[in-house]
């Protein structure tokens, strides 16, 4: 894909932001269910057993759950894809040179989404005072959203 001109590209406001990732969240929620649903259905009508009953099989299932939500997010954040609530929303996800992200940087920047965003969502509230409204995740992964063209 053709690059961003960032001079002349828009960043999103907060509420947008928010907006596109509860869209993306209850989206990968209902993945989830569905994920959870062709492991969990087949093993309990084979085993007669209830994976989520050991463990074991506690983590199997949180492990599986885990590499569903990142997988989610690699896959829509590389390659200039834009996830469902991006698309709604309008949104791209940029390197900080305008052009798309590979896998990499797209996991650079979910690992430093997940840290920042721990302590009481302050990576994304770092936006509200950043000069470019750009998020203390996007700063550290050398990557920004912008808003696209109708």
């Amino acid at each position: 894909m053709d690059r961003i001109q960032l001079d002349q590209a828009m960043p999103p406001g907060l509420l947008r932001l928010l907006a596109s990732a509860l869209y993306d969240l209850m989206l990968v929620f209902g993945v989830l269910v569905i994920a959870a649903a062709v492991l969990v259905i087949p093993y309990g009508i084979l085993t007669a057993t209830d994976l989520a009953a050991t463990a074991l099989g506690r983590r199997l299932l949180q492990f599986y759950s885990l590499t569903i939500i990142v997988s989610y997010y690699l896959y829509f954040w590389s390659g200039g894809r834009q996830s469902l609530g991006m698309r709604a929303w309008r949104l791209k996800l940029v390197r900080d040179d305008g052009g798309d992200l590979d896998i990499l940087c797209a996991g650079e920047r979910l690992f430093w989404a997940l840290l920042t965003l721990l302590p009481l969502g302050l990576g994304l509230w770092w936006m509200l005072k950043d000069p470019q409204r750009r998020t203390a995740y996007d700063r550290l992964a050398a990557t920004r959203v912008v808003l696209v063209a109708k």
